[in-house]
């Protein structure tokens, strides 16, 4: 096996040289050119044929007081509020907030995680890859999206699941195992996942076989791209890869790649245009935080397009620093693999990030359940006919909650947007069968 590493082409660091020659011009001048760039950048093919999205609102009644735990609020679901210049700013309205329902995406891949695959699979179909190696929790919803999306693309997914096989395969494991080629990994080896996921492409790749890194793939994407065409095409020559060298490439767990942050700059683009959000309404946009891949891509967006939108994350895997980390780390690689770097022009100022990163109101290892989040779950499902999951959405609605209160009392309006997951529920239901037989 060798290691596939791609050349940089001329239209890239044409690209770039035009935008580096801009370096004298003012902040407005900046932002327009940032803008410019970035809407260049989105001009490729993508795996969703558009990114329109499902748009509701959720009211709020009944309030005899706030907390994290939702207690005596009750909620309604419009399902056609008003938008763009129609949108009603009456702070004597009860409170609300707007839902992205992205979890409508695909029956599925839904949610961030077809976000994130919507720019990272055309690159990897236009670069000739036979199989995809990613990793994931057992009810990873993450791994299920790679499995079902290269299935219908005839690609080969290899899917590395932490800790051990269930009794009973259910949720998104059932889903990986029928799709895609599932081997479970001990918690120990797991914990090393680049070392994993590379010692596993080699044995998948073969002596004759090579490697591809995503962040090559989007290197040399403008050569590439080619707007306009069907998306969803197969590939022939996929079709028949045993007979030719396989070309492996490594997508890393939860799509936390600077290609996945296309797709989530993509539904930015799309949430603010006139008839919906906007350019010059100021938000606050929530979002639970795995890898934090979603909530960097959109603030990325918002930065790019120069929106007076606010991007709050729930951090639920990991401590603000190591989310910090993650933003610093993904803004990094975007900036090499893209070019874009006038983006350092853009975050002067910004010394606390582009994302806003907040506890959970009541904080828990990750993967845990609390007693009563089931039947809010619940509660949530019958009154507005969303489902939500106690791991995920649900901290991220238990903030929107909060958040519209302020926005009842003059504040921003508060947007979220639902990552999916939802089928991660019957996963929860095996290991917390006390709460879900209470339900």
């Amino acid at each position: 096996m060798k290691l596939h590493r791609l050349p940089r082409h001329p239209p890239l660091l044409s690209l770039r040289n035009d935008f580096r020659s801009n370096t004298s011009q003012g902040a407005s001048e900046l932002k327009s050119h940032g803008e410019e760039f970035v809407t260049k950048l989105l001009d490729r093919r993508w795996t969703l044929l558009n990114p329109n999205t499902t748009i509701h609102q959720i009211k709020l009644s009944n309030m005899l007081h706030a907390n994290e735990s939702l207690d005596g609020i009750s909620f309604s679901s419009n399902t056609h509020p008003s938008l763009g210049q129609d949108t009603a700013d009456n702070s004597n309205q009860d409170p609300s907030f707007y839902m992205v329902r992205d979890d409508l995406l695909h029956p599925l891949v839904n949610g961030n995680k077809a976000r994130k695959l919507d720019g990272l699979l055309p690159l990897v179909e236009d670069h000739s890859v036979t199989d995809v190696v990613t990793c994931g929790g057992c009810q990873s919803a993450h791994a299920a999206a790679v499995a079902v999306s290269c299935a219908e693309r005839g690609l080969r997914s290899h899917l590395l699941l932490r800790g051990e096989q269930p009794e009973i395969l259910t949720g998104y494991n059932m889903i990986s195992t029928l799709y895609g080629n599932v081997k479970y990994v001990p918690r120990s080896l797991y914990a090393k996942r680049e070392e994993m996921l590379i010692r596993h492409a080699n044995l998948v790749a073969g002596n004759s076989g090579s490697v591809v890194w995503l962040s090559d793939l989007l290197e040399t994407s403008f050569t590439t791209q080619t707007s306009g065409k069907p998306n969803l095409v197969q590939i022939d020559a996929h079709m028949n890869a045993d007979s030719h060298r396989r070309k492996v490439a490594i997508i890393n767990e939860g799509a936390a790649d600077a290609v996945g942050l296309l797709g989530i700059i993509r539904l930015v683009q799309y949430l603010s245009q006139k008839h919906l959000f906007g350019k010059e309404r100021t938000l606050k946009i929530v979002v639970d935080a795995g890898t934090g891949t979603t909530a960097v891509g959109l603030g990325l967006g918002a930065l790019c397009f120069g929106l007076s939108w606010e991007v709050t994350a729930v951090m639920l895997a990991d401590t603000v620093d190591g989310y910090r980390k993650k933003e610093k780390g993904l803004i990094s690689d975007f900036k090499h693999s893209t070019a874009f770097h006038h983006i350092d022009h853009l975050l002067k100022g910004m010394d606390g990030g582009i994302v806003h990163w907040v506890e959970r109101g009541r904080p828990r290892k990750f993967g845990n359940v609390l007693k009563g989040e089931v039947e809010t779950c619940q509660q949530i499902a019958q009154q507005t006919g969303i489902l939500v999951d106690p791991i995920y959405t649900l901290a991220a609605w238990e903030l929107a909650t909060l958040l519209s209160q302020e926005k009842a009392k003059g504040g921003a309006k508060v947007v979220m947007l639902h990552t999916g997951g939802t089928l991660g529920m019957f996963g929860l239901a095996q290991r917390y069968k006390s709460y879900f037989q209470a339900v």
